[in-house]
């Protein structure tokens, strides 16, 4: 009524508060634990074990190994990742390995690492061609078709 409208959410896809944020300016070491969400924007080095969403912005700058629900990345990455979505932004770039359900690149998107999906989906069965039997060589009868010319005895 006042300009405002609640932005709509479905049911399906839950979305996570950002709770904390590291500021720009800030540089930290250590360990992250949360329920919620968290946003980085500056330089963080250790290790990130949350439940909530992860989004790392554009300036920020992160070596650390990360599990989180799902991570959204715009900046630096160095570490493994382990999550159920993973977005590589254009400017977002990643040198690590990422254990995901999904996984989302970005064109202008840098990646540098192995990819394991989990999932219990199997390849499809690809069985080689059976060999033909030989076939046997065919008897050949020669037959003359042009009439031979008869002489006059």
């Amino acid at each position: 009524m006042f300009g405002r409208e609640k932005a709509k959410t479905s049911p399906a896809a839950p979305v996570s508060k950002i709770e904390t944020i590291i500021g720009p300016n800030a540089y930290i070491r250590g360990d992250i634990q949360s329920d919620g969400g968290v946003r980085i924007d500056g330089i963080f080095e250790g290790t990130i074990d949350i439940i909530g969403n992860l989004v790392i912005g554009e300036g920020a700058k992160v070596i650390a190994d990360i599990k989180a629900n799902n991570i959204s990345i715009s900046g630096a990455v160095k570490g493994n990742i382990t999550g159920n979505r993973v977005e590589i932004l254009e400017t977002g770039r990643v040198w690590g390995d990422l254990t995901i359900n999904s996984l989302l690149l970005n064109e202008g998107a840098y990646l540098r690492g192995q990819t394991m999906m989990h999932g219990d989906i199997e390849p499809p069965m690809i069985e080689p061609p059976q060999p033909r039997p030989a076939a046997e060589p065919a008897s050949a009868t020669i037959v003359d078709v042009e009439p031979k010319p008869q002489t006059g005895k």
